[in-house]
């Protein structure tokens, strides 16, 4: 899980990459913008992580957004 700090102004997301495959899934909705490579239960266990998670990770990327000021 992790942030790009080269996107602009993106609203909140996060990418994961792992197991030979990428996401992209807006936040706090759980919106998947793309995946490559991953099977559908791969997915299921991403967006069940960020779901379990999602105050910290709008945390995360509200401190992350704000550096990049």
């Amino acid at each position: 899980f992790y942030f790009y700090s080269n996107e602009g102004e993106e609203p909140p997301h996060v990418h994961i990459t792992g197991r030979g495959g990428e996401m992209k899934v807006w936040l706090p909705k759980m919106i998947v913008e793309f995946s490559y490579g991953l099977s559908p239960t791969e997915q299921r266990k991403v967006i069940k992580v960020i779901q379990e998670n999602t105050s910290l990770f709008m945390e995360k990327w509200n401190e992350f957004a704000s550096k990049k000021k």
